[in-house]
């Protein structure tokens, strides 16, 4: 059967940046999986997605006009009710037949086959394959109802509803327009290409002509990766012929796509006056507010020339340049105007502003938190032998830059204000620097504090917030988690982890605690269920990070609910060391026999007596167990890890002998219970580091 390329084509006003990319991948692979669940395209069919500001595309590859007939076999009715006593048909199967359209002489063809427990009867038709000009438009109208829009609108005088108003449909089969109608308007093979540059409407002559078609005639490139590779070129090589960088900028690199479809790179330049304000406003500016990209020395300061992503090509582009800057220019005066204004009162002069900021119904406000903080910030700093009275300072100030004019225009600012405004203050370094840094690690992969009077503010922040929500009863769940507290677990797991820190879990959230007024914190058990809640995410962590733990490792020393998060990857070393060995297997197994063992009586094993031994193998193993318990208990103490599971590895001899020989579960009640403590010494030696019995299959 002859095939040809498919294209499917939405032309819209301009649709949502960020929601771009993804619009464009749905609409392209629910339309390509609805063609291949109709055997239109072959399961292997290859597609692609075009998506710009004013388009939603697809083509598939290998789609024929008919899908090719396929028998179907059908379960009709258990014999009993379709047959009477004679073999002869029943009403039910007749009317049965007749709604499905099966004829009367069929009946012959009928096979009967065991279903279950009872024989039925089974129909096989050949069934005519889907027809794509009449199933076409349904797939679309599917794969436009799939869309990941929160809202819609509707326009005109139709009952049609999407994210932005669609102007044409276009739905071609190689050359052939494909007839349908979907959001109110008939397929065709007209479009439009770029608002001011294209040649006007475009007829595309076959699916397979579309996207040159619209990049010759209509000066629009149409696919979302072409178009961002297209930008970040020029954009790259623009900055270098200006001698320059252009930093980080991934993120506005992908929005920046979704706003033009003819992209040119311009260069653009403000009053050098303007770099007296800190860097971060004006980058923060020209990012945010103007869609541009800064340009930096190699030092990485910013340099006072920027590029401009146009959406127009012209040979002299001084109109596009001149209306940039002077669109520009108000922003960076608005950013030097509230830097400026916020130096004239102290951080300290505004703190009592905080207590009008609510950090929480049931938690207080921002003015209580601080306070909060500077104590729990000086105790952690103490534990960690830090400058307390530093420590104290930073967190006591740390929120101050909430009520600043600058936050208040850029929130995401804050932090950083905090320590410009800090150093103008004549606060320390340390005090300034932990001010920006408590709020770090922001994100997967993002920086830590530098320095234990920063990593104690950062500690206090999120301990604070965990034990306060927690408290309240105010827990994530699902995928639910409006005060970021899964966020504030990664990041105190990370800063215990990879500074890394030697402070206990237990106490920090007991310390956070106590910072609460009596009553607040009402949740039952919340504590345990806090800490249960970030070795969960610990677990994740382990397996998600760079190079990920085995699940069994992570779960073997997490098993032991370790309080010092700092030597979990020591721990988890020794375990993978461990399991390199050969004896590893065989104690592991023995591991789980003997807690298995462990859990069916309920008597309290105590220490073994030496006199009621009577086995060889018990009084081995007895012998063993007290000639590697103190090196063992040694090296754990000097948090050597692996080679105390090294040492344990000399057990398995001893531990395979006993169970060879030795009945456990004697008749005489103090042997038995000799033998259980004697398993139970064996098990409490074998598990400081790890529950080893998580190891074994």
């Amino acid at each position: 059967m002859t095939s040809a390329t498919l294209l499917v084509e939405l032309l819209t006003e301009e649709l949502p940046p960020k929601a771009l990319p993804r619009l464009g991948e749905t609409f392209a692979s629910r339309i390509a999986e609805g063609l291949k669940a109709r055997g239109l395209a072959p399961a292997d069919a290859s597609f692609r997605s075009f998506a710009s500001p004013r388009r939603l595309a697809v083509t598939v590859a290998g789609v024929v006009a008919a899908a090719a007939a396929k028998e179907v076999t059908e379960k009709l009715m258990p014999v009993s009710v379709a047959l009477d006593a004679e073999g002869k048909p029943t009403q039910a199967l007749l009317k049965k037949m007749e709604a499905k359209g099966i004829a009367l002489d069929a009946i012959a063809g009928f096979e009967r086959r065991v279903d279950g427990k009872a024989e039925a009867l089974f129909h096989t038709a050949t069934v005519p394959g889907a027809k794509l000009e009449d199933v076409l438009s349904t797939i679309v109208q599917d794969a436009v109802k799939a869309l990941p829009i929160p809202k819609v609108m509707r326009w005109g005088d139709g009952d049609a509803t999407f994210v932005r108003p669609v102007h044409k449909l276009s739905m071609l089969h190689g050359a052939d327009v494909v007839p349908g109608r979907v959001l109110d308007l008939d397929s065709g093979r007209t479009t439009r290409g770029h608002r001011f540059m294209s040649r006007g409407e475009i007829d595309i002559a076959s699916a397979d002509a579309y996207e040159p078609t619209l990049l010759a005639e209509g000066k629009v490139i149409p696919d979302f990766t072409e178009r961002r590779a297209e930008i970040e070129r020029q954009l790259v090589a623009e900055a270098a012929r200006q001698q320059a960088s252009i930093g980080e900028y991934a993120d506005l690199l992908d929005e920046v796509a979704a706003l033009v479809e003819h992209p040119t790179v311009y260069v653009g330049e403000f009053e050098a006056e303007f770099l007296a304000v800190p860097q971060e406003c004006l980058i923060l500016t020209m990012r945010a507010n103007q869609k541009y990209f800064p340009l930096f020395d190699v030092d990485g300061t910013l340099l006072n020339r920027f590029l401009i992503v146009s959406n127009m090509q012209l040979e002299d582009p001084s109109n596009i340049v001149i209306g940039n800057q002077r669109v520009v220019r108000p922003r960076l005066s608005d950013a030097r105007f509230f830097f400026e204004q916020d130096k004239k009162q102290t951080l300290e002069s505004r703190l009592p502003r905080l207590a009008s900021v609510v950090y929480h119904n049931k938690l207080g406000n921002q003015f209580e938190r601080v306070e909060r903080l500077g104590v729990l910030a000086g105790h952690i700093a103490g534990l960690l032998s830090a400058d307390v009275q530093a420590a104290t300072r930073a967190a006591l100030l740390a929120k101050v830059d909430l009520v600043t004019d600058m936050v208040g225009e850029f929130p995401e600012l804050q932090g950083v204000m905090g320590r410009y405004y800090a150093r103008h203050d004549g606060e320390s370094a340390v005090v300034a620097d932990a001010i920006q840094a408590h709020y770090q690690p922001r994100f997967a992969g993002d920086v830590l504090p530098d320095g234990n009077v920063a990593c104690a503010v950062a500690l206090a922040d999120k301990i604070d917030a965990l034990v306060g929500f927690f408290g309240i009863g105010m827990v994530p769940t699902g995928d639910r988690d409006p005060f970021a507290l899964r966020r504030a677990a990664l990041g105190v797991l990370r800063i215990l982890m990879e500074a890394p820190l030697p402070l206990e879990l237990p106490q920090l959230i007991e310390l956070a605690a106590a910072g609460f007024a009596p009553g607040l914190l009402t949740a039952e058990g919340f504590q345990a269920q806090l800490q249960d809640f970030m070795l969960e995410r610990l677990r994740n962590l382990l397996r998600e990070g760079a190079g990920g733990r085995d699940a069994a490792v992570a779960d073997a020393v997490l098993a032991l609910r370790p309080a010092r998060i700092d030597l979990v990857p020591a721990k988890l070393d020794a375990v993978e060391a461990f399991l390199a060995l050969p004896e590893s297997a065989a104690l592991a197994a023995a591991n789980k026999r003997i807690v298995n063992i462990l859990k069916k009586t309920d008597a309290q094993p105590g220490e073994p007596d030496v006199a009621l031994l009577q086995e060889d193998a018990e009084k081995a193993l007895f012998h063993q167990l007290n000639e590697i318990a103190p090196l063992v208990a040694s090296h754990v103490a000097n948090e050597n890890y692996t080679e105390a599971l090294l040492k344990l590895a000399g057990l398995r001899e001893a531990v395979d002998a006993f169970f060879d020989g030795v009945m456990v579960m004697a008749e005489e009640p103090l042997t038995r219970q000799n033998r259980l403590a004697l398993l139970a010494r064996l098990a409490g030696l074998m598990n400081q580091v790890a529950d080893l019995s998580r190891l074994s299959a």
